[in-house]
């Protein structure tokens, strides 16, 4: 009891200090916390990850209501309706005060709590080799996680920049002193650096499946299975196909979706179980667009399990509402990957990227259904197949967080929204698939806004 409530004092120090440093500083970027809880265990050091892993932030749901899923359910709370409306409809020059912010500080909290624990890889106690190891490996791939998740949210995409390292994104934070004045790294630092992270992250970690519960931790299989998205976001197709086909090796089940839904947190897809993508707030002030539910025919197992139709025009997300839909990382996302970067990587991968794709559609579809889809998509042509990789990605991850950042990175389209009889529109390639820095943190350190 009293080695328990020695970790919640510690926990509530380092939630203290955080708070300390978010509320004070005013000379330099306001991300660091100032004060420092001093632990030394491989106990200790395990308490503050679990917190580090708590705070990761929920902003890839939050950008769902930036892409083409949501509509506003106008039958919520107005309160609840002006904490999304203007991140919506893309309002990001003068939002609504009550506006929803992307989590900017929580992403470098975690960050400093990762960083601190690579710092001291080398003193702490009571723990084995392989404890203290595998802490140091998830405190990498926590690092590059968020660093990824930062310049997607804050950084012009990859695929769409002619020379990535002259384009300025987010900060990268790579140590503990506060007084280190940070600005914008490039794109192509930031990648470089998640790259590296991801290389040291696979020397340490040793665990490759956490018994269910604990499975939030990062692990051994983890290491290709973010590789895979990293690649894809770079275009980088050869390697993207290489950490796919990895991960498949190892974990390639795709779940029965009449039993359990695939981004369940106890789904044998599951690879890391961290965000809870779609939260109850989320989940209340959304309703799927009516276009996206009509993508699935009937013969498309998903669509009465992702989907509850309580009239035509009121149709909400099953998968996500509940912390038991946590899923960063799971397998049908990876045989995505799979058909996308076998497609681009050569003319020989088209068979290849088939093979991926069908496979998803086999579980998801009913017998009937997939012998006729089956047939039509190896009938097509590489610019077909494409397009249906795109639409089944589309299907298959919705809103589980890619839609937004899947756009980004490839087409780019035009979006276009109606709500209380207003139009709103995103141009194809506007400025605002990017989002802006927060003005607090602007203000806080004026080297972000340069």
């Amino acid at each position: 009891m009293k080695r328990m409530e020695k970790y919640k004092a510690i926990l509530k120090g380092l939630a203290l200090s955080g708070l300390v440093a978010l509320s004070s500083c005013d000379n330099f970027l306001d991300i660091q916390p100032t004060g420092r809880v001093i632990i030394t265990t491989a106990e200790e050091y395990r308490s503050m990850m679990t917190e580090a892993y708590s705070i990761v932030p929920e902003d890839r749901g939050l950008a769902t209501f930036r892409s083409d899923e949501f509509v506003l359910n106008s039958t919520v709370a107005q309160e609840d309706l002006n904490s999304y409306l203007d991140i919506w409809r893309w309002e990001d020059v003068s939002p609504d005060a009550t506006t929803s912010q992307f989590n900017w500080r929580a992403y470098y909290q975690v960050i400093y709590e990762a960083n601190y624990t690579i710092e001291s890889k080398d003193k702490i106690t009571e723990g084995t080799q392989v404890e203290i190891d595998q802490l140091v490996g998830e405190s990498y791939m926590l690092r590059a996680y968020m660093h990824f998740l930062l310049v997607n949210l804050y950084g012009e995409p990859y695929t769409t920049l002619a020379d990535p390292y002259s384009s300025k994104a987010v900060p990268l934070k790579l140590d503990t002193d506060p007084y280190n004045v940070l600005t914008r790294s490039s794109v192509g630092d930031i990648y470089d650096q998640i790259l590296s992270d991801i290389d040291s992250a696979e020397e340490y970690l040793n665990v490759e499946t956490w018994e269910t519960g604990f499975n939030y931790r990062f692990n051994t299989i983890s290491v290709d299975a973010l590789r895979s998205r990293v690649y894809l976001y770079m275009g980088k197709w050869e390697e993207s196909l290489a950490a796919s086909r990895r991960v498949l090796e190892k974990r390639n089940q795709l779940a029965d979706i009449n039993s359990i839904l695939p981004n369940h947190y106890t789904s044998v897809e599951n690879i890391v179980a961290l965000e809870q993508v779609m939260t109850p707030y989320y989940d209340r002030a959304g309703k799927v667009n009516r276009e996206v539910y009509d993508m699935y025919s009937s013969g498309d197992l998903r669509r009465n399990k992702y989907f509850t139709r309580q009239t035509a025009s009121n149709i909400i997300v099953a998968k996500g509402g509940s912390s038991e839909y946590s899923c960063s990382f799971r397998v049908g996302e990876i045989y995505l990957n799979a058909a996308e970067a076998a497609l681009e990587n050569s003319e020989s991968g088209i068979g290849d990227a088939r093979n991926y794709l069908l496979a998803v559609m086999k579980a998801r579809y009913n017998d009937s259904y997939y012998a006729e889809r089956e047939a039509v998509v190896n009938a097509m042509s590489r610019d077909e197949l494409r397009e249906e990789i795109y639409a089944e990605r589309f299907r298959e991850l919705a809103f589980e967080g890619h839609r937004w950042f899947d756009l980004r990175r490839t087409t780019r389209p035009q979006l276009t929204k109606t709500y209380s009889g207003e139009t709103y529109i995103l141009e194809q390639n506007d400025s605002r698939y990017t989002v802006r820095i927060p003005s607090d943190a602007v203000a806080a350190n004026p080297n972000l806004a340069n």
